[in-house]
């Protein structure tokens, strides 16, 4: 049974009278929910990492262990309180809501921090509501909306995400020097409550069907000349767990986020290790948000047209090459030769995850499914940071770790070429009545 033709539908709501198909209206809110994420995201609070170490007393290690400890948490709470199923039968607009207004509270929470019990809540309270909840929720309503030309849209989403991700730590650096990272806080906390929970209660809608309308505003007057999947498949959560190219393209965001996420996590620490000013670690986030953005639509349309773990495995090289790298910047140019390896590699990271889960298992059970690949994602950003920072703190670098790490990403990208693509519905119910 499709879940989406479930429910009534209605036809005679403001939605459905706009003048154009509301799903330009959809991409444009739910790419700024991600945006909105900033403050639950590594980028931005990497730039408080070295004001918390020094104001809290503690060690490198212990910041990176309760940010672990707090990430874990955020993959935990994303499963156990079914952040994806309530999407899936809720709908995204109470989801963003709430999670926008407690991402806000995340962020006035953290400038009363005081201890490293007080520190590890924060951090989960940040990375559940913002990098878990409102991102799940405004990333999987886009794809509600779109089918067609998902990848395309998502990539140009992609280009406003991504300038804000060179903007973003840098905001966040002069906020922190004028008024201090407590009050710096208090300020993204502010924005969120006036801005996004707005937003999230008046303009989210769950799916077009709700209101009469279909995918993509219609339906396509032409088949594309090639497919790259079927659009009969339609997986629940528990069959799509059951089929290797999950784990496959689990793994591999999960590589991206653990080791991505653990070089954003130490950049400050990377760059003045050798010798370069600790402003080259904010400058960093230039060239990263500056190639996103010339990349991210090239790599949205490239998503529509070839399998999106294809993309995903040149963006697994691509984090073998940043690895490599990463301990060996000796000028400012070098940092920014780095930024801009770095901003490729999330550029096909993006794109593909941002599309691969629907296009691989279909609209029905998006929610939940997208979901718990994000969990696992979530996993590794959480192990990533604390790995690093005790290597750092051992070792006296981060030479030996990211020369070792190099090896995981490439052994995903030789696994995600090898992987079969999942069947579709057709395909399954001949395959179990033949066997």
């Amino acid at each position: 049974m499709n879940h989406l033709a479930e429910g009534p539908v209605k036809q005679q709501d403001w939605v459905s009278r706009v003048p154009f198909y509301y799903g330009w209206v959809i991409l444009g809110v739910g790419t700024l929910g991600i945006v909105m994420t900033s403050p639950g995201q590594t980028f931005v609070v990497s730039m408080f990492i070295e004001h918390l170490i020094r104001d809290l007393e503690l060690s490198r290690s212990a910041v990176s262990t309760l940010y672990m400890i707090g990430t874990l948490g955020n993959a935990v709470l994303l499963q156990l309180l079914g952040v994806g199923r309530i999407i899936d039968r809720r709908g995204p607009r109470i989801a963003a809501v709430v999670s926008a207004t407690l991402l806000a509270g995340a962020c006035f929470y953290m400038g009363f921090v005081s201890s490293a019990l007080m520190l590890v809540f924060g951090f989960m309270a940040l990375r559940f509501f913002g990098q878990g909840s409102l991102n799940l929720v405004s990333s999987t309503m886009i794809n509600m909306w779109w089918v067609r030309r998902r990848g395309t849209l998502r990539g140009a989403s992609g280009i406003v995400s991504s300038l804000m991700t060179g903007v973003f730590p840098g905001i966040a650096m002069v906020l922190i020097g004028a008024i201090g990272w407590r009050s710096a806080y208090a300020v993204l906390g502010g924005v969120l409550l006036v801005v996004m929970v707005p937003i999230a209660a008046f303009l989210y809608r769950r799916r077009p069907e709700d209101h009469g309308m279909e995918p993509d505003g219609g339906a396509p007057k032409r088949e594309p000349k090639r497919k790259v999947f079927d659009a009969s498949i339609d997986y629940t959560l528990k069959q799509a767990l059951r089929t290797p190219l999950f784990w496959v393209l689990s793994c591999g965001i999960a590589s991206m986020s653990m080791l991505g996420t653990g070089l954003i996590f130490h950049m400050e620490s990377i760059v003045t290790d050798q010798g370069l000013a600790a402003a080259v670690a904010a400058a960093v986030f230039v060239p990263i948000g500056m190639t996103q953005a010339i990349l991210r639509l090239p790599a949205g349309f490239l998503v529509d047209h070839v399998s999106p773990k294809l993309v995903l495995t040149g963006a697994l090289i691509l984090q073998a090459v940043v690895l490599l790298l990463a301990p060996r910047l000796t000028s400012t140019t070098s940092a920014m030769v780095y930024g801009g390896v770095f901003g490729a590699m999330q550029v096909g990271w993006g794109a593909a995850g941002a599309v691969m889960w629907a296009k691989y298992y279909g609209r029905a059970h998006l929610g939940s499914i997208s979901g718990a690949g994000m969990s696992i994602a979530i996993v590794g950003s959480a192990l990533g940071p604390m790995a690093m920072g005790v290597a750092r703190d051992l070792m006296g670098t981060y030479s030996t770790f990211c020369n070792l790490a190099a090896l995981i990403p490439l052994g995903l990208a030789v696994a995600a070429v090898l992987v079969r693509p999942p069947l579709s519905d057709k395909a399954r119910s001949e395959e179990a009545i033949s066997a």
